[in-house]
């Protein structure tokens, strides 16, 4: 693929809801502009910007991809991105190095969550954006109610500038607004037939005409005036009104067709090359200096320094890591030297490469604009800022999600473990919505991320790219164990076996502590009941037992224990034995004074919208939980609850089901409160059962 200066680059994100066709639209833009001689099928898993094994296997988009295409001298970066919620970080990602995007809206289903959620990011980016209203062959299509939903749930921005003509099995062709023609598409949609426009659409046709001229006269005063003036806008005037107000967002154009039948994707083409903006007309880009944290800023041109921000890594077992940058200044070579701002540390640039689905082509250099790939960055990860050395500058990281799942990871078979720290880390490397920490409480191996798909694509990734098997299962709550009464209690240990014996023998008072206060332990021994260089292996006896647990297994928290009197041998006391002696008391007096379960209650968070209310306190209140209050924040409410850890570990599965996936949850440690009898019954049974 040849080099295209700047102006000439267009880099566009596929955004949707899952299911609607980006990867067929994507498969349909590569076929039209003639960069694949085939078109691809997702259920056949044979389309270009979905071939991970996972992605093949599941019909479903896992990963942002590359595609890019040529068209009528210009270079489209398309990028597909995934629609379902558990790989938002993937679309983040790449809408971080988008200067447009596609928000594509199925003709059945209309907007949906995943639209709105899209919208949002777009909104957040600030780029101008387009509709493409797809599979207008399906039955049920409908273009005017979906339409008529964009534009309620968007604004009047929300203006067609092409019509469909039929719909379902009758949909055979597109009327273009701006030039007024109608076609019909031949050669699987890669020539474009002029055809009359059909006598039954012509009111249709004027409505919508009327409407995208009003939104375009209403962006320019001069344009305005003619207009209001009653003269008609010309072709030109209306196709230049067109690209500047979709360029400054003031017009969001809708587009229709069939990406599975390729109609409509050479009218999107021309549009993207039109009316989207180069990333030269971002002006400029602004980061900070990492030496002097002063403000810099970037002319998006090939002369200026070189900088580039790494969006997305893709870790293979056999080739290795790949690193997607977009260059923002200047120009990066092949065999070249990089600094990587964020670690402080001189990258080696082998070849360079421009990436189409799972294919690379080897290139000399990527400029300032464009989108390229490198292989076996030691340091490298997404986010990170690289540039020259002398000239640093770092670029504000991609916003990607908290992880809101967790899951505890154990090998199916022994042996395992190794692979398995070896597949997660490479996957951590691919994706920043993933984490995985070992839990010192429990001792289990954590990985979490986005949702149930998310957590199952890992594993099914660990087994067939690592070879590591594991079971993913509900994370072991690290409950704690107290005391609620008081006792004085007596431990003795005497052994005698033959030569020198063992002897220790303790009195202890013992009762609850303050909350937090962990072991309060005292030292009130008088006259030498138990000399002073077994005392610290008492309280060590107490401290061991207090880790190891009495009632369950858990660590015990929270108790006074006072050495009140005690006796001991001349020849056959010793530390070990006084330390044994204290736990033998520990464990009896703990189970005299009234032992408690203690439980981890978190407090939650839910933002979610107004008509769902009553499901989640409903909800939450089925976890045990107590709401404490609610307020509303523009047009959600957030709802504040205290809610046991224990039954919130699959809860991100829950309130997606609950809300359509509209709410979001955040949690944190609140304290420890006491499990309730009837559960803690259960949980020691079960600890019991264990041991």
């Amino acid at each position: 693929m040849k080099q295209y200066p700047i102006d000439k680059l267009r880099n566009v994100s596929l955004v949707a809801h899952g299911g609607v066709g980006k990867t067929s639209l994507t498969e349909a833009l590569l076929y039209t502009s003639k960069a694949i001689d085939r078109l691809g099928n997702v259920m056949e898993g044979n389309t270009v910007s979905d071939y991970d094994p996972e992605e093949v296997n599941r019909s479903v988009s896992i990963s942002a991809s590359l595609a890019p295409v040529e068209w009528k001298g210009h270079k489209i970066n398309l990028i597909d991105t995934p629609g379902y919620f558990d790989f938002v970080g993937e679309v983040r990602g790449a809408l971080r190095v988008s200067d447009a995007a596609v928000v594509m809206v199925c003709a059945v289903s209309g907007v949906e969550v995943g639209t709105e959620k899209v919208w949002n990011y777009c909104n957040e980016r600030e780029i101008p954006r387009a509709f493409f209203i797809n599979k207008m062959d399906r039955e049920n299509a409908n273009f005017d109610r979906t339409l008529e939903q964009l534009r309620q749930s968007f604004g009047l921005s929300v203006a067609p500038v092409t019509l469909p003509i039929g719909a379902e099995a009758n949909f055979s062709g597109i009327v273009d607004l701006v030039t007024m023609k109608a076609y019909n598409f031949t050669d699987n949609g890669r020539k474009l037939e002029e055809r009359e426009i059909p006598a039954e659409l012509n009111a249709k046709v004027e409505e919508y005409r009327t409407a995208l001229i009003e939104v375009v006269a209403e962006t320019d005063d001069e344009l305005l005036m003619k207009y209001l003036e009653g003269e008609p806008l010309t072709d030109e005037e209306i196709t230049n009104g067109v690209r500047e107000s979709v360029a400054s967002g003031q017009l969001v154009p809708v587009f229709c067709g069939s990406a599975v039948k390729n109609i409509g994707s050479q009218m999107l083409l021309d549009m993207i090359v039109s009316s989207f903006p180069s990333p030269a007309q971002a002006g400029s880009v602004t980061g900070v200096n990492p030496k002097t944290d002063e403000e810099v800023t970037r002319n998006i041109a090939v002369d200026e320094p070189f900088s580039a921000l790494v969006f997305k890594t893709m870790a293979d077992p056999y080739v290795g890591k790949l690193s997607l940058f977009k260059v923002y200044s200047g120009v990066l070579k092949s065999d070249s030297q990089v600094y990587n701002v964020n670690k402080d540390v001189t990258e080696r640039i082998g070849q360079l490469f421009v990436i189409r689905g799972k294919n690379q082509e080897p290139v000399p250099q990527i400029a300032a604009g464009d989108i390229g790939a490198v292989a076996k960055l030691n340091e490298t990860t997404t986010a990170d800022t690289l540039a020259e050395k002398d000239k640093p500058i770092r670029y504000a990281p991609i916003s990607f999600p908290d992880p809101v799942m967790s899951l505890a990871v154990e090998a199916a078979a022994k042996g395992d473990e190794d692979r398995i720290g070896t597949g997660l880390a490479r996957l951590v490397e691919e994706d920043p919505t993933l984490r995985v920490r070992r839990d010192a409480e429990t001792n289990q191996l954590l990985i979490s991320g986005m949702g149930d798909l998310h957590l199952d694509v890992i594993t099914s990734k660990l087994s067939k790219k690592y070879g590591a098997n594991v079971d993913l299962v509900t994370p072991k709550v690290p409950y704690r164990e107290t005391i609620r009464g008081n006792t004085r209690v007596e431990g003795r240990h005497k052994k005698q076996s033959g030569g020198k014996g063992q002897y220790g023998h303790v009195w202890l008072e013992m009762g609850p502590s303050e909350p937090g206060a962990g072991l309060v332990f005292e030292d009130k021994i008088f006259g030498g009941a138990v000399p002073r260089q077994y005392i610290p292996a008492v309280e060590k006896g107490v401290r061991e037992t207090m880790d190891e647990g009495v009632l369950a297994g858990y660590p015990v928290v929270d108790v006074r224990v006072a050495l009140v009197d005690g006796s001991y041998h001349t020849v056959d006391s010793s530390e070990m034995a006084f330390k044994i002696a204290a736990s033998m008391a520990f464990k009896k007096g703990f189970m005299e004074c009234r032992p408690v379960l203690l439980e981890p209650i978190m407090n939650v968070e839910v933002t979610v919208p107004e008509q769902y209310m009553g499901d989640i306190i409903g909800d939450l209140n089925k976890k045990r939980g107590r709401v404490l209050g609610m307020e509303p924040q523009g047009n959600f409410q957030v709802v504040r609850a205290m809610v046991p850890l224990a039954e919130m570990f699959r809860y991100a599965t829950d309130l997606r089901s609950i809300t359509q996936g509209r709410a979001s949850f955040t949690m944190s440690m609140a304290a420890y409160e006491e499990v309730p009898a009837h559960i803690a019954e259960a949980i020691i049974a079960e600890s019991k059962k264990e041991d």
